[in-house]
């Protein structure tokens, strides 16, 4: 089986995720993302991995046991099973040959993937790209992950004259809603030294930095009267939430900010005169920035408790997940070097960039998993108009398998 043809198999399967079945605390939210789980159990069984363990909740792990009497680190490699609930339609992919200018996706719909619209499609030209009918995602993000660390396996498994350590996959549920699957993982049970996540990008991308993230629940406390007898009784905390809103520093929101810079999300806002409750994410690269952001939200929400009174403001606070370079620095930032490597040994040039939100990687690092993030070769997630390059797909599987090969390297280094 080739890496196309099983990335297409992957795609069969309608693993979208479900917002409502995962805010109930379902895991996974979706059948699908079970079926494709006991697929890749079934996969690994073939290649021969060991140890191979599908959960209730559909994480499911395996080990590739080591081919060398060197004591070599153990790696790992992760991918979500789940695709984005921007788009619930089954996946109907199809190869095209690229030759320049626009894709039409869809006749019959009149949708079509439009080079002016997506110039960066044209450095792909000449090549074989995968896209969708324009009915759904193409779900690259992530089984074009899952594709490329299985082909990599195989390639292992083929290969026994590429020396390497212990090898452990793991394939996770519920990316897509607030990282379910990582939070829910045993990554003591698991034993690997460090790890990636494939879950990003063109060729060439990386990322080893990502936002501190937060929550914020503020809640206001009015005071409800009838309009006929309000003067001087009626507290409108609909309009205390507007005027906490308003004291936010102007421009540090997701629509002004963009690279290293962070920001309040103003997300969500409901209630009436008698209380409301504001909904905020907040942002930041830098340990310390992400510790002023907090630090301003309470004293602004204690500022005006003191001007409102009567307990009428109450902020609760709250971490999501660190910067993945937080488990990165100093001695710990040899998974980078070794990435960069296999980078440059397939003639990628690696582009390191700060991710603008979460992945499987900032949980399992915080746990204390070291685990940047490797490109899958994909374009556009989470759209209708995603696609995927074949090179870039086995470009990826090329990388892990490098990875691997180089991490035993080291040990006579």
């Amino acid at each position: 089986m080739t890496i196309v043809e099983r990335f297409l198999n992957y795609t069969r399967i309608n693993t979208t995720t479900d917002r409502n079945k995962g805010a109930a605390g379902i895991m996974p939210s979706s059948p699908g993302q079970m079926e494709l789980a006991q697929l890749l159990a079934r996969e690994l069984t073939e290649l021969g991995l060991e140890d191979i363990r599908l959960r209730d909740t559909a994480i499911l792990t395996a080990t590739l046991p080591s081919n060398t009497s060197k004591c070599v680190p153990t790696v790992s490699f992760f991918a979500h099973l789940d695709t984005s609930a921007e788009q619930v339609n089954d996946t109907q992919a199809q190869i095209v040959a690229y030759n320049g200018g626009d894709i039409v996706l869809n006749s019959a719909l009149d949708i079509v993937l439009k080079e002016a619209e997506f110039p960066e499609i044209a450095q792909y030209r000449g090549q074989e790209i995968i896209v969708t009918d324009g009915t759904s995602l193409l779900g690259a993000d992530d089984k074009a992950a899952i594709a490329a660390i299985m082909h990599a396996v195989k390639v292992l498994v083929e290969n026994p004259s590429i020396e390497h350590g212990p090898v452990k996959v793991a394939f996770v549920p519920d990316e897509e809603q607030g990282l379910r699957g990582a939070k829910a993982f045993d990554v003591e049970e698991f034993g690997a030294d460090f790890g990636y996540t494939l879950d990003c990008c063109g060729i060439g991308e990386f990322v080893h930095e990502n936002w501190n993230a937060g929550n914020a629940v503020v809640t206001f406390t009015g005071q409800s009267a009838h309009p006929m007898s309000a003067k001087g009784k009626l507290k409108n905390s609909l309009l205390m939430a507007h005027k906490f809103i308003a004291m936010l520093p102007p421009g540090e929101a997701p629509e002004y900010t963009d690279g290293r810079e962070g920001y309040y999300w103003v997300k969500e806002l409901a209630g009436n005169s008698a209380k409301t409750v504001l909904k905020m994410d907040i942002r930041d690269f830098s340990k310390q920035g992400y510790a002023d952001r907090m630090a301003f939200l309470q004293k602004l929400a204690d500022s005006c408790q003191v001007l409102w009174g009567e307990q009428a403001v109450h902020i609760d606070l709250s971490d999501r997940y660190e910067n993945v370079a937080n488990s990165l620095e100093g001695e710990a930032s040899f998974p980078i070097d070794i990435a960069k490597e296999a980078y440059s040994r397939n003639g990628i040039e690696m582009n390191a960039i700060p991710m603008r939100g979460g992945y499987d990687g900032a949980v399992l690092s915080q746990k204390g998993l070291p685990c940047p993030n490797i490109f899958t070769g994909a374009h556009n997630f989470h759209s209708i108009y995603e696609y995927l390059p074949v090179s870039s797909l086995e470009a990826a599987s090329n990388v892990v398998v490098d990875v691997i090969r180089i991490t035993a390297e080291r040990i006579d280094a």
